[in-house]
């Protein structure tokens, strides 16, 4: 009969050396990519990585930045870009302006 483990839940700022060394072996490239998105009571939530020991099954909540950049900000981009004077490709204009310099 096999040993049950522990289940706990634990930030990354409380990892151990121990647990911070099986967290490199299990994701050598970063844990980045392999965050979980963890829903609690109501509309809270956190983003968390597993790791497994010989003791414990781990659930390691881990600080993650939100892009909150909206649409509506990239419209207001455009919007401000599109008041710049295009010129064809663009190099038309030096093109006219280097070879009248050569003259």
């Amino acid at each position: 009969m096999q040993k049950e483990r522990k289940k706990l839940i634990i930030n990354y700022q409380s990892v151990s050396p121990e647990l911070m060394e099986a967290i490199r072996k299990k994701y050598p490239l970063g844990w980045v990519n392999h965050t979980m998105k963890i829903k609690t009571s109501g509309n809270s939530f956190f983003f968390a990585i597993t790791v497994d020991t010989e003791e414990a099954s781990y659930l390691i909540k881990v600080p993650v930045k939100i892009d909150n950049k909206s649409e509506k900000d990239d419209e207001d981009f455009f919007e401000e870009t599109a008041d710049v004077k295009e010129s064809g490709d663009g190099f038309a204009e030096e093109e006219e302006q280097e070879t009248e310099k050569e003259e």
